[in-house]
């Protein structure tokens, strides 16, 4: 359905968030590929708050959402600085990941962010033991 609506140069572009969830507005996570296969121009949007006057974050492990709600609801303002970047497209060579990937970078950078390789998944569930083993086998090679 994104092809076919790209591929209709009637139509306005489709606002996508590829991170899939959001964290403490410290940190750009890992991107779903999936909007970077489509093809297409890429605009970039970077999007970070700013926390004097009330903070957007929601801690869901730490507040219900009604406690979310209500200090959304009495914060003094929400206020956020918006930076549209200059278009990306698909390189050549270069597969959805790694354009996901470039893109993100560049996110990153203009918001003042760091990159984190992996997805929002983590805020959620435990680690898989399987990644653990492979981290464990990669620092053992190191020592």
């Amino acid at each position: 359905r994104i092809r076919e609506h790209i591929a209709d140069k009637t139509k306005l572009p489709i606002l996508i968030f590829p991170e899939g969830t959001c964290i403490n507005n410290t940190s750009v996570m890992m991107f779903k590929k999936g909007s970077f296969e489509v093809g297409g121009t890429i605009h970039p949007v970077a999007i970070k708050y700013d926390p004097r006057f009330g903070d957007a974050f929601w801690n869901s492990t730490k507040y219900s959402m009604m406690t979310y709600v209500f200090n959304i609801m009495t914060s003094w303002a929400i206020v956020c600085n918006v930076w549209y970047l200059p278009p990306m497209v698909k390189e050549e060579e270069e597969d959805a990941v790694h354009f996901a990937s470039r893109v993100k970078a560049v996110i990153a950078a203009q918001g003042g962010m760091s990159v984190l390789p992996w997805d929002g998944g983590l805020k959620r569930k435990k680690v898989k033991e399987s990644f653990k083993e492979e981290q464990q086998k990669k620092y053992c090679q190191i020592v």
